[in-house]
């Protein structure tokens, strides 16, 4: 583990924005994700950057040690062995954190010069809690777009959009995060960052929108390399599975657990099924069906029946148990595309794996 050099003389003891960036094998994704940060118009006096790196192999490293070099007082660098996915190192990064504000940046994605300074100014005009920037999607990324449909002081849990955005992209106070304790996940590979963002949101007194202009760029690598994309149905299954309880933990029965329960049957659920579903050994297909049918039939009630036709359906299957139907409506979809390429070249992820598939 490396430290960036210590603060310039005269910069406050408080920043007014941490920003964490949990960072594995991004190049070169990684030089345009720090040099928005260098751009900040918000300044170097008035924010940090926290970069984790969690075990790259890629030249990351040495990326992260040239920046901190270059702008010494702005950079503190962590380094770990690979965890096998981001909640870990924004954990990390969460610890070191001291400003205002904290801001989860994804080491693939990016932002505009005056992100960060527009998104505090707001905060502290709002007395936000939590606060999202508009995103903008750079290749196949998909974003949300009905919760930045117009700049809004204040938002509601339901009704507004909010559970459709539930990654981590977002600015915390900081405050809220430390009475509250919340951090993420370290056992799930993927989707670490909803429960974090869910219980901050629910803690939350004021959660508001900037959305006059895109601030995020949200990019989807062309290896499809990013976190979920590459990670086995079964673990995804599991985390899927967390998404749930966390949602029952936080809410009662009715409209708005139903509200987050549509999103995880629209997304993540329903992603099990994509094209790389019929790769599976056939017992791997049956235990992900299995998993999937016991959440359906746990949580479905009132929710399966207000997906698109397209999700239902598949869903409907995957309930029967029907995997011979379930692979002929998965061969006939052309919006499914091809499987991305595995994670289990990394040793970290395949360990993680390992434990919770067994």
């Amino acid at each position: 583990m490396s430290t960036a050099p210590g603060a310039p003389s005269g910069r406050p003891p408080t920043p007014d924005v941490s920003v964490v960036v949990a960072v594995h094998n991004t190049m070169p994704y990684l030089t345009r994700c720090l040099s928005s940060l260098v751009e900040q118009t918000i300044g170097q006096r008035r924010m940090e950057v926290i970069v984790v790196d969690d075990g790259s192999t890629d030249g990351g490293a040495e990326e992260i040690e040239r920046f901190a070099a270059l702008h010494p007082g702005l950079f503190t660098t962590l380094r770990q062995a690979n965890s096998g996915g981001p909640a870990a190192p924004s954990n990390r990064g969460l610890e070191r954190a001291r400003g205002r504000y904290v801001f989860f940046l994804g080491a693939d994605d990016h932002l505009s010069p005056e992100a960060l300074e527009r998104m505090v100014t707001m905060a502290d005009n709002c007395r936000s809690d939590v606060l999202l920037c508009k995103m903008v999607p750079i290749g196949e990324r998909t974003v949300p777009t009905g919760v930045f449909s117009r700049t809004a002081p204040a938002i509601r849990l339901v009704g507004d959009g909010l559970p459709w955005a539930l990654s981590n992209t977002k600015l915390f106070r900081r405050s809220l995060i430390e009475e509250h304790g919340i951090r993420y996940d370290e056992s799930m590979p993927a989707f670490s960052d909803q429960p974090f963002v869910l219980e901050a949101c629910v803690r939350a007194s004021r959660i508001s929108v900037l959305a006059d202009k895109p601030h995020y760029f949200a990019v989807r690598r062309a290896d499809s390399g990013n976190i979920t994309f590459r990670t086995d149905p079964r673990v995804r299954l599991r985390c899927a599975e967390r998404l749930f309880e966390a949602t029952c933990r936080h809410f009662a029965p009715g409209p708005l657990r139903d509200a987050f329960h549509k999103r995880h049957f629209h997304v993540e659920l329903f992603q099990l099924f994509g094209a790389d579903f019929p790769a599976l050994p056939e017992a791997a297909r049956e235990t992900v069906c299995t998993g999937a049918a016991r959440l359906i039939g746990a949580h479905g009630d009132g929710v399966l029946e207000r997906l698109d036709p397209r999700r239902r359906r598949t869903l409907e299957l995957a309930w029967r148990g029907d995997v011979p139907a379930l692979l002929a409506d998965i061969a006939h979809d052309p919006l499914r595309t091809p499987p991305p390429p595995r994670v289990g070249r990394f040793p970290a992820v395949r360990r993680l794996m390992t434990a919770m598939l067994s």
